[in-house]
């Protein structure tokens, strides 16, 4: 999906941001932000348009997309066009991310296809100044997610060609996921 988005909106780079603790996870539920920030690094080390921040990791609080995009408008400058890449479950529930209402006036979103929902869904449900700041990936949607993927991994199949060979070692020598329901 990101190699996507940057060949098609011809994106100067990608940045990766791992959560320190997502909002709308309890703790239990994900895994140690290190361990994500470690994945990230070894997933996206052979594409040179990828970077990974730390920036969410050494924040306080919860993890709010709203207050990553400010912080990197600070950083880049107000002028930079900031695009936040998303699959199209995650943008037919914007309206309930913390502080929605300034979203589409901070940053463009790239809206990736997922298995089981229709984007014209995003036209019909979301209202126009969040549709409007909306653009949709043309892509083959991918059925790949982290809560499968973790499911796979707890139920000891196979995740070789979902992840790079790299996170799938560092998995299984971390004893990631083992057990459904445990980081």
């Amino acid at each position: 999906m990101a190699e996507e988005a940057a060949r098609r909106f011809a994106l100067d780079k990608v940045l990766f941001v791992p959560a320190a603790q997502p909002p709308h996870k309890p703790d239990y539920a994900v895994s140690d932000p290190e361990h994500r920030y470690a994945m990230a690094l070894l997933g996206t080390a052979s594409n040179p348009m990828f970077e990974v921040s730390r920036m969410e990791i050494e924040r306080d609080g919860p993890s709010y997309s709203v207050d990553t995009i400010r912080a990197l408008k600070g950083s880049y400058g107000s002028t930079a066009e900031i695009y936040f890449i998303l699959g199209a479950d995650e943008a037919l529930d914007i309206l309930g991310w913390h502080e929605a209402e300034s979203l589409p006036g901070l940053a463009r979103f790239i809206v990736a296809p997922r298995p089981g929902f229709d984007l014209s869904d995003l036209k019909v449900k979301l209202p126009e100044r969040f549709y409007a700041a909306m653009d949709v990936l043309p892509m083959t949607p991918l059925d790949i997610s982290a809560t499968n993927l973790r499911a796979r991994v707890a139920s000891g199949k196979s995740i070789t060609y979902l992840v790079p060979d790299s996170v799938e070692a560092y998995i299984r020598k971390q004893g990631l996921y083992a057990k459904e329901g445990r980081p």
